[in-house]
């Protein structure tokens, strides 16, 4: 995501349709589909988007069209980095190889207990 987006508060519909490249009809789709998405509504009824949904937007942006997820398959994958349930760790190793890393990482850490308890007593 290349995109960037100005140090404001607030965003009306045009803007975050001309940062996220995304027209105002679909946006207001995404808030039907995506709980992430939720700009406040001003006095005159008018969207107000923060930063943080214009980010939700350019992540949902690149899964629909870039990773070619269906609506559903990005809400399951944005609820799953939400929850942490999921959540997959790239080290840039083979699966394999990252099991043996997290077993390695998990030993160290039940070593580092180990010396802490006999501290304790």
């Amino acid at each position: 995501m290349t995109e960037q987006i100005p140090d404001k508060l607030y965003f009306k519909i045009g803007e975050v349709a001309k940062i996220t490249g995304v027209k105002p009809h679909v946006l207001r789709y995404w808030e039907s589909e995506f709980k992430v998405v939720r700009p406040i509504k001003s006095k005159s009824n008018q969207r107000l988007y923060r930063k943080k949904d214009v980010e939700a937007i350019l992540k949902i942006k690149n899964m629909l069209y870039n990773e070619r997820y269906t609506i559903a398959g990005a809400k399951r994958r944005l609820k799953q980095n939400v929850s942490g349930r999921g959540r997959q760790l790239d080290l840039g190793l083979g699966r394999q190889a990252t099991q043996s890393f997290l077993d390695k990482v998990a030993n160290e850490l039940e070593g580092i207990l180990e010396v802490v308890e006999e501290q304790d007593q």
